[in-house]
């Protein structure tokens, strides 16, 4: 069962200073390159045992149609870009494919934007119950940075916020926020990034499970 959730806003502007005061002290510090990591069946054996985060990037989207940024309108999915047929798919054989894995998720928090709110309700159609629509969660690439803060800090607080054995929280949300906090562009859509929270605004990357990758990691 995952622990309680204190109102996102409240602990995100904690986070926002802590971050702050961490990037005084790291100002000098060269940031490490990012490296990204393929899952294993190891990793798949800690999912199995719960505790873990993972950031989905939504699945595959149109590319034909573009977000009117900077008119878009979370309550009109017409100025936004889609989910493609093929992504709608994807998304439910995902969701089956949390199953057939036997991996718990005890909720799933998803960008107000209805390509990543369609993925969520697609491959969990079997749980609804799970779906927490989080707006701090808003595709960030179109905006200028002081407005990128907040939603930045609600990514940091998600990853790293500790989740309850036997289960597992999963974000639905978009590959330039998690580009922005720690340099990892998730790609291609339909992408899982596995994360342990360490809390207290830390989290380790463990790896990745693209959409191809499934076809190894499942009994």
């Amino acid at each position: 069962m995952p622990f309680a959730r204190p109102p996102l806003m409240r602990i995100v502007l904690a986070t926002a200073v802590f971050a702050a005061a961490f990037a005084c002290n790291e100002a000098n510090a060269q940031p490490a390159a990012f490296r990204e990591k393929l899952a294993d069946q190891a990793l798949m054996a800690q999912l199995r045992s719960g505790g873990l985060v993972l950031y989905m990037r939504h699945s595959t989207s149109d590319s034909t149609r573009p977000d009117r940024a900077p008119t878009v309108d979370l309550t009109d999915c017409s100025t936004q870009r889609p989910l493609s047929d093929d992504g709608r798919k994807q998304a439910s054989t995902l969701g089956q494919n949390l199953l057939r894995a036997r991996i718990p998720v005890g909720e799933v928090i998803h960008s107000p934007y209805c390509r990543a709110r369609e993925t969520a309700q697609l491959a969990f159609a079997g749980q609804p119950e799970l779906l927490q629509q989080e707006p701090l969660l808003a595709y960030s690439a179109n905006l200028p940075s002081e407005q990128k803060k907040p939603l930045l800090a609600a990514v940091r607080e998600l990853l790293s916020r500790p989740v309850a054995p036997g289960s597992n929280r999963v974000i639905i949300a978009h590959a330039p926020n998690l580009a922005d906090l720690m340099g990892y562009f998730v790609k291609p859509e339909g992408t899982f990034a596995v994360f342990r929270p360490l809390g207290a605004s830390q989290f380790e990357y463990l790896g990745s499970i693209p959409p191809p990758l499934w076809s190894t990691l499942l009994p």
